[in-house]
Parts: C-alpha cells; sequence; structure tokens
C-alpha cells in the first residue's frame, strides 16, 4: 500500500487538496466511483483517457468538484476543488474537511467530526450562525452564575441571600413567556436578531449596579433574554437540520455553548482585580454585539415557518392529523399534551440537581477547597473541556441509535459522578467531575432535541420556552432548599448526593414514557404538520 502525496493550496474562498495514490493502494479500486460522506457526490465515469469528474449531489460545499486522473504507472492523482461557508468557525472545520479529503477511503463513510447524515449548504449556513448566537446567550446565562460569589462577597451578601438571589433570577424567566409566543407569530429570526442586540445590551448594564438586589435585578431581565434567545435557537435548529441529525445539530449548538461560557469563565480572574472586578466580566457582554450584526446580514426565516405562515399547509391541521394518523382533534391533544407533561416534569427534576451542583460549584470549590478565582477558572475548564467529546458522541449516538438508550443510561452515571465530585478530595475530585460531566454532555442532545421534536410548527417555540420554565423552575426549588440546607450545615456532598436521586426517576420516565423520534420527520411527528 502505497501512501498518497498530498499537496493543499489555499486561496481567499477556494481550497484545492491533490493527493497522488500509488497504484497498490487500497482505495484505488474504488477512486472512480462516487463518495457518500460528508458529501454525496454525482456518478463520474472513467473516459478514454482515464479521466473522470464528480460533483456535488448533496452536501456543504458552496463550490465542489473531484477530478481523478489515471497515472501511466496505473496510479491515479485525485484533485478536489472546494469552498464552503462557515461564518465564525471556518478555522475550526476547514482543517477537518482538508484532511478528509486527504485520508478519504469508501470503507468510512464518515468522519468523528461528521454529521451522520449530510448537511446541505444552507444547512450548514444556519448551524454556523446559530453557534455563534449561542456563544452569546451562553455567556449572558452563565455571567450571573460565575460572578454571584465575588459580588455577594463585595455586597456582604451570605449564602442563602446568593441563593435566594438565584431563585429570583431564575424565576425572572417568567417575564420572556411572550417571546416565546411572538416566535410562533412573528417568525423564529425577527426574535433571535431583536434577542442578539438586546440581551448584550442588558446583561453589560449589571455592571452599573449599587447594590446586590439591583444587580439581581438586572439579571432577572437579562438572563430570560438570554434564555428565550437559546430556546429560540433551538426550535431553528430543529426545523433546518435534516432528521438523521437533529440531535447533531444540538450537539454543536451546546459545544458553541460551552465556548461562550468558558469565556464567561475565563474572565472570572478580573474579578481578583479588585472589590469591583467582576463589573469588568459584565462589560464583556458588548462582544456579543458583533454577533447580533452578522445574525441581521445573514439569518434567514426557517423553511418550516415559512411554509406555515405563507398557508402552504391546506385545510385544518385536526383534518390532516386524521387523515394522517388516525387521530381525532381530541385524542391529539391529549396525546400531544400527555407528552409535554412528561417532558416538563423531566426537566423540572432534572435541574432541581443540575442548577444546584452548577451555582454551588464555584461556593464550595472557594469556601471548602479554598481555591482563587484563578483556581475556580481551571477547576471549570479542565473539568469541562473533556465533555466536549461527550457532546458530539452523544449527538452521533441518539441521531444513530435513539434518544432514549442514551438519555436513560447516561443521565444516572453523570449525576451520580458529579455529586460525588462534591465529596471526594484531591485528583479524585477532578476525575469525578471530568467524568460526570462527560456522561452528562452525552445524554444532553437526546434530551434536548425532544423539547422542539414533539410540537407542532405552530406552537413550537412556546412549548420549548414553557419547558425552559419547568427546567428553571425547578432549579429555583433545588437552590432553595440546597442553600437553606447547606446554611444549617449540611455539607455539599450530602446535599448532592440526595438531588443526584431524581436521576433516577428521569432515566425510568425517559424509557417508558417517551416515544423514540430518531430518523423520523418533524411532520411524522407531528400529524398536524403533514402536508
Amino acid at each position: 500500500m502505497g501512501d498518497p502525496i498530498i499537496h493543499t493550496g489555499f486561496g481567499r474562498k477556494t481550497r484545492v487538496t491533490t493527493r497522488e495514490i500509488g497504484p497498490n493502494h487500497d482505495e484505488i479500486s474504488a477512486i472512480f466511483t462516487p463518495y457518500v460522506d460528508i458529501v454525496v457526490e454525482t456518478s463520474g465515469e472513467e473516459d478514454s483517457s482515464g479521466a473522470a469528474t464528480f460533483a456535488q449531489h448533496n452536501g456543504p460545499f458552496t463550490r465542489y468538484e473531484r477530478s481523478v486522473v489515471r497515472r501511466n504507472d496505473g496510479g491515479v492523482r485525485e484533485t478536489t476543488t472546494w469552498s464552503v461557508d462557515i461564518p465564525w468557525f471556518w478555522w475550526m472545520f476547514t482543517p477537518l474537511i482538508g484532511r478528509h479529503f486527504v485520508h478519504r477511503t469508501h470503507r468510512d463513510k464518515r468522519p468523528w467530526w461528521a454529521p451522520p447524515q449530510a448537511l446541505n449548504e444552507r444547512q450548514v449556513l444556519v448551524l454556523a450562525l446559530l453557534a455563534a448566537a449561542s456563544m452569546a446567550s451562553a455567556f449572558i446565562n452563565t455571567l450571573f452564575t460565575q460572578t454571584v460569589t465575588y459580588a455577594a462577597e463585595a455586597f456582604d451578601v451570605g449564602e442563602q441571600g446568593q441563593g435566594v438571589a438565584g431563585a429570583i433570577v431564575r424565576f425572572g424567566i417568567i417575564i420572556a413567556i411572550p417571546l416565546a409566543v411572538l416566535g410562533d407569530r412573528v417568525g423564529r429570526r425577527r426574535i433571535i436578531v431583536g434577542l442578539a442586540w438586546i440581551a448584550p445590551l442588558v446583561a453589560a448594564l449589571g455592571a452599573l449596579a449599587p447594590n446586590f438586589w439591583l444587580l439581581t435585578a438586572n439579571q432577572t431581565i437579562a438572563r430570560p433574554l438570554g434564555l428565550a434567545l437559546d430556546v429560540a435557537l433551538l426550535v431553528v435548529a430543529v426545523e433546518e437540520m435534516p432528521k438523521n441529525a437533529r440531535a447533531y445539530g444540538l450537539s454543536i449548538l451546546a459545544l458553541a455553548s460551552g465556548l461562550g461560557a468558558g469565556i464567561a469563565v475565563l474572565a472570572l480572574p478580573l474579578a481578583d482585580a479588585g472589590d469591583n472586578g467582576w463589573r469588568i466580566i459584565y462589560v464583556v457582554s458588548l462582544i456579543w454585539l458583533v454577533v447580533a450584526a452578522r445574525l441581521t446580514r445573514r439569518l434567514s426565516e426557517t423553511t418550516r415557518f415559512t411554509r406555515h405562515i405563507e398557508g402552504s399547509l391546506k385545510g385544518s391541521r385536526c383534518e390532516k392529523a386524521r387523515k394522517t394518523g388516525n387521530f381525532t382533534p381530541r385524542t391529539l391533544k391529549l396525546k400531544t399534551a400527555r407528552v409535554q407533561g412528561v417532558i416538563l416534569t423531566v426537566a423540572f427534576l432534572g435541574n432541581v440537581f443540575l442548577a444546584t451542583a452548577s451555582i454551588f460549584q464555584n461556593r464550595y470549590l472557594k469556601d471548602v477547597r479554598g481555591y482563587s478565582a484563578v483556581l475556580v477558572a481551571t477547576f471549570t475548564l479542565l473539568t469541562t473541556i473533556p465533555s466536549a467529546l461527550g457532546l458530539v458522541y452523544g449527538g452521533r449516538l441518539a441521531d444513530d441509535y435513539g434518544r432514549r438508550m442514551v438519555a436513560a443510561t447516561c443521565i444516572p452515571i453523570g449525576a451520580l459522578m458529579i455529586a460525588l465530585s462534591f465529596v471526594a478530595d484531591g485528583v479524585l475530585m477532578w476525575v469525578c467531575a471530568i467524568v460526570g460531566g462527560v456522561f452528562a454532555a452525552t445524554a444532553y442532545p437526546a434530551m434536548a432535541v425532544y423539547r422542539g421534536e414533539l410540537s407542532p410548527t405552530a406552537k413550537r417555540q412556546t412549548s420549548s420556552f414553557l419547558v425552559t420554565v419547568s427546567a428553571l423552575l425547578g432549579g429555583s426549588v433545588g437552590l432553595i432548599v440546597g442553600g437553606t440546607l447547606i446554611d444549617h450545615h449540611w455539607s455539599y456532598g450530602t446535599v448532592m448526593l440526595m438531588f443526584s436521586s431524581v436521576s433516577v426517576v428521569i432515566a425510568l420516565l425517559v424509557w417508558f414514557l417517551y416515544p423514540e423520534t430518531a430518523h423520523r420527520e418533524l411532520e411524522e411527528l407531528n400529524p398536524q404538520d403533514a402536508p
């Protein structure tokens, strides 16, 4: 087997990858047949001169052409000319794509980082824009969680006060419900673009707060705006991604959210600049206005919402539901209500644990372990980064093998390991946090995609937002109860282990009551939307 000789050139927008494949290379016998991997190629037959050209039938490229020319020694020269439009994240994916073209074979259909189903040019563009917006929403949503300990210290507020403040901020989600309803009326794009501008501006005002409770009031507005943006992004991803890559799409958004939250964590050492150092972190929110400008120019309305508004779905949706799925209007409503009720319950229970673990982690590291702001940031980053692996493979597993199996298996393991990180010390504490984070991240795409899959287009954003409301209410309960118990001298480990027990209930609910949605179109899951 001869190794290919690679030459790659980079232009401003077009890239050319050339490889020389020897006559004994394993791929030589199949090189004149179309590839089906990150791109589905058209058929191209070898002509009399020993050359063939393949184009893109379906795939992410704005330009794609693969030409193969047979050499006199029996080897071939393969030249792939390609360009792809990935705003903000081109630096991450273009090297991966180039490496794939260098080493691609017909045996290996997909590289590890690629979606289970090839995305088209529009879907790649939309996903990249959504990912950038996810970074902004995650930064805003993480801001109070990361800075509350330092702001409370500056204003001389105790642990119980911090827990109450965290609960108040979470209850603020109620004020954003009208935005979700509006998204189902005026469209996803208008809501996303508006929130991408407003949320960072409101969050930045927290830097001017004269006391802890006005800071809490500011974040009671800013954080719900960020969460409303996050929900709108999820809905667009669910509506735009193909049926075999919806969980993958949400895993990419989650990775981007991790980057956004990571920026908030990286900014945390600014809190050590003095009593008011935490204020600088709020000013950093303004960097996300750059993303808002790009969204304004390039984000379009989803195909499904456009079709819904234009009235291409003729007649009564309940009538169509009867014809498509043998549902009467009443049974359809009951079925939808039952499924949504289970999803709301799971979201509530899950966040009783997750919200408490998230917001108390910094306090635990600072007060119990004596970590400085730099060490807290280091712990958070080094234990969170491996979760990216769980997100990528979690999305792939959920799309390939189903949502229920992935979620029901990974949720209890992840919760237990995260809880143990509040009990163990030294290296074991770090290991438990890493393992727990990976399993929790693996479960995330499978659970998140349900929020948008099981509601019709006309109610998808409202239903998804109500799941977020339920989750935040659960988090508020967890924070109040957990904060009170800790103030009454319960250990962090005892509280976290007690709260983690809800993960077993969640796993049982998912396994026995959730429907399997993998490999199914949204219109099949929601007969109301059937054409």
